[in-house]
């Protein structure tokens, strides 16, 4: 972009002029010229007026007109005129042909998003012989849609006046090049990319680039957003962008361009609390959850804002007690009725909603001028899309056939057959679309025909009746052979799909699922790596490829990818599952004992019983935290475990407090307190504790005496509990507590002789087995030393 920018820029991208900038346009002439009137045209709303004019029929039509498209056709017509046209300067044309091609985009919005409806027709501006080939006007439409189609993704068939978009494409991409004397004409074919992209089945990589490199073009342009004026502007334009983003699943610059928007105009927006009342008819403050809005200073001279403290449900109410804008006003109302309709005692209001915001399409008491203000920063549907939202609001209100009367007026052939499918008319369903295909054979029809009939001939039709670039028929035929568990014919499907579209995010995930299957764990990487680029908040996508990462052998990777996991969805015990197994694979012992924390946490809340038993298989994991803190392991990060030994007596602590007949958990548990072998008192007391439990554990298990190896277990750990007993009796604050302490040891080891007398003594020779010899001694050794200190401390009384 050269020079400086053409006055009148400013107030065709706010739609409206300032009264000094009228007077400006007079005293530099713009009013008396060609591009003057077309100017004012646009600036009245009266669109169809500039295609009418003589200028745009001279332009637009030819005196021949060869054998070729008519995009090819427009085109060509138009740099003619750019380059050719002696008549006027070569900035005036420039500007008269940028005036066409905004005033060809609002006619066009007008048509399918603003109504009312538009009574110009394509033989009112291009010349009759370019119909010639066409028998009515449906067949050029026709024509006109498959040229709208990008990146395999079909446009909606009842697209009205598609003519007008593909002329604003033809000005506002094909040949942006040439119209250098106009420096917001990168905003405008922003604007054409949110347009097109409405149209379109799934996003759009090509749209997505040309968005990018508009945005980066804009931000370029100094001149665009200065004074009050300009910064109003900017304000729109980051909503714009913001918008954008959003639809192509970028979600950090999404945030950070609705951030620049309300840094521009000084708001502040927090969630807070307070007292309030909710309903008319409540009689009392309630506490409620408010969306504080503040403005610091006068932003915008001229503009009035007023925000107050509103409860965030109530948002679009407040929005609508002060309308200013018709775009503003009805995305409040959409986004009102949606949340309505989750309400039972307020469907019926939000479908009577839903069909007044249908009905405005046809009324003509609002101007088409203050509809289109702010327009492309309030994400107004399409005129299709509010009728859509009104059938699916009566189908769940169960009134399938009002529903389904609307879809099919709409041609929205996929909720047609799931109407029928409801009613559980599976057959009309298929009658209906070859009744359609009959009339027209689309690929869309065919793969809906082969949804219906679970056929992959009807999707290999619709591939070949696209030429090859019907990213919709691979995505079908490959979720079909998932279904059957075809999953190598699935894959193939899928990534055809992907590389004709590869903004898909099912069709990611799905893939990545068929990898998971076939255990090929790149492919699987790969995929769910997209996923999560497209979606970062896609919980089950990080699982997944944390899943795929570990079968890799890439374990650090896999601990990062379920930490972005859990920040998505922290109440996923299977999440939490992975993540303790991976976080003590891979040195992360803290957050292990976070995690064992967390699904302790699941236990209490859900009850579940496979969560129990999840908490008593990772038994494994309890025990590589014991060895790392009593050994002194570094972890992932170099610190040593030892200090981690609080956090896990507390995690000890929670543990035996659900499970207390384990015998191991409450062994481990000692371990962590020294098992009876620490210079303080009070953990060798906590050690004790732990092991005599954990012996009463051994001894109440059923059939452990009549096993030898069992039963010289026990005998060894009631060796081991009688040293610790011995070692804390000599810290006990009373003597009687010594001997009560001492007395229980003692009977533990006599009962376990006794045991041992009667159970494995020999009939013939009536003497002990000799497998139990060192034992009987150890024991009969003990029993006397534990007599003789009982009888000192009995001396103490």
């Amino acid at each position: 972009m050269s020079g400086e920018m053409w006055t009148p820029e400013l107030a065709i991208l706010r739609g409206f002029p300032t009264e000094a900038e009228r007077q400006q346009w007079k005293q530099e002439g713009i009013v008396g010229s060609e591009s003057g009137s077309f100017l004012q045209l646009l600036l009245e709303g009266s669109y169809e007026s500039i295609f009418l004019n003589s200028v745009t029929q001279n332009i637009l039509n030819a005196m021949t007109v060869a054998e070729e498209g008519i995009d090819s056709y427009l085109e060509k017509q138009i740099v003619t005129f750019l380059d050719y046209s002696t008549d006027l300067e070569k900035s005036e044309r420039q500007q008269l042909i940028f005036l066409l091609g905004v005033s060809s985009l609002q006619l066009f919005v007008q048509s399918n998003w603003t109504g009312p409806p538009v009574d110009l027709h394509p033989q009112d501006f291009l010349p009759s012989v370019l119909f010639q080939q066409f028998s009515e006007a449906k067949g050029l439409d026709a024509v006109v849609l498959s040229l709208l189609i990008l990146d395999g993704e079909s446009v909606y068939s009842l697209t009205l006046k598609p003519i007008l978009l593909l002329l604003a494409r033809v000005i506002l991409v094909n040949v942006r090049h040439k119209l250098t004397a106009i420096q917001s004409l990168p905003w405008w074919t922003l604007r054409y990319v949110n347009i097109h992209q409405q149209l379109l089945e799934e996003r759009s990589p090509q749209l997505f680039a040309l968005a990018e490199y508009c945005i980066d073009q804009v931000m370029k342009l100094e001149n665009l957003f200065v004074d009050d004026s300009g910064r109003y502007l900017a304000v729109q334009f980051h909503l714009e962008c913001a918008y954008i983003f959003l639809c192509y699943y970028e979600y950090k610059k999404a945030k950070d361009q609705f951030n620049v928007a309300k840094n521009i105009g000084k708001l502040q927006i927090n969630l807070t609390g307070a007292l309030g009342k909710r309903t008319r008819f409540q009689e009392n403050y309630v506490a409620q959850l408010i969306l504080d809005v503040r403005r610091e200073g006068d932003v915008f001279p001229g503009y009035e804002l007023s925000p107050a403290p509103t409860p965030q449900e109530h948002l679009t109410n407040y929005l609508l007690s002060q309308p200013k804008f018709w775009a503003i006003q009805t995305s409040a109302l959409i986004l009102r009725t949606k949340l309505e309709a989750r309400s039972t005692r307020r469907m019926e209001r939000a479908v009577r909603q839903t069909q007044a915001l249908a009905d405005q399409f046809e009324d003509k008491t609002t101007s088409v001028l203050e509809r289109l203000k702010i327009f492309y920063c309030c994400q107004v549907p399409p005129h299709w899309a509010i009728q859509c939202q009104l059938a699916g609001l009566l189908f769940e209100l169960g009134c399938t056939g009002s529903a389904l009367q609307i879809y099919e007026k709409l041609e929205m052939w996929e909720d047609v057959v799931i109407c029928y499918e409801r009613a559980g008319q599976h057959g009309k369903a298929e009658e209906i679309l070859r009744q359609e295909l009959e009339k027209k054979e689309t690929p869309s029809l065919y793969c809906l025909l082969g949804d219906v009939l679970r056929d992959h001939s009807y999707y290999d039709k619709a591939w070949e009746l696209s030429r090859h670039r019907s990213a919709r028929a691979q995505r079908s035929k490959g979720l079909l052979h998932l279904r059957n568990r075809e999953f190598k014919a699935c894959v193939e499907c899928f990534e055809c799909s992907v590389k004709i579209n590869p903004i898909q995010l099912g069709v990611w995930f799905s893939l990545g699922c068929a990898y998971l299957a076939l255990e090929d764990y790149g492919g699987s990487a790969k995929a769910f790596q997209r996923c999560v680029t497209l979606e970062p908040d896609n919980a089950e996508a990080w699982n997944n490829l944390s899943t795929s990462y570990i079968r890799l052998k890439q374990k650090v990777k896999a601990f990062r990818t379920l930490q972005e996991a859990l920040k998505c969805n922290y109440e996923h015990w299977q999440i939490w599952e992975n993540y303790i197994l991976t976080s003590t694979d891979v040195g992360e012992f803290s957050e292990a004992i976070k995690a064992y924390h967390r699904l302790l946490d699941f236990q209490d809340k859900y009850k579940d019983v496979q969560l129990t038993s999840l908490l008593m298989c990772i038994f494994k994991v309890l025990k590589i935290l014991v060895r790392a803190v009593i050994d002194g392991v570094t972890d992932r990060s170099g610190d040593v475990a030892t200090g981690l030994r609080g956090k896990l007596q507390e995690l000890f602590g929670r543990i035996t407090s659900r499970v207390t007949n384990d015998g191991e958990i409450w062994r481990l548990y000692a371990q962590v307190y020294g098992n009876g072998q620490s210079e303080k008192p009070d953990e060798n007391e906590k050690a004790f504790q732990c092991l005599s439990k954990a012996y009463k554990c051994d001894t109440q298990s059923s059939g452990w005496e009549k096993d030898m190896t069992s039963f010289k277990e026990v005998v060894q750990r009631a060796l081991g509990l009688a040293h610790v007993a011995i070692k804390c009796s000599k810290n006990k604050s009373s003597p009687q507590e010594a001997v009560q302490v001492l007395s229980s040891i003692r009977l533990n080891l006599r009962g376990l002789l006794s045991k041992a007398k009667q159970l494995f003594t020999d009939v013939a020779s009536g003497e002990i087995s000799s497998e139990l010899a060192d034992e009987i001694a150890a024991m009969d050794t003990l029993v006397i030393e534990l007599q003789d200190l009982s009888n000192l401390f009995r001396n103490q009384y």
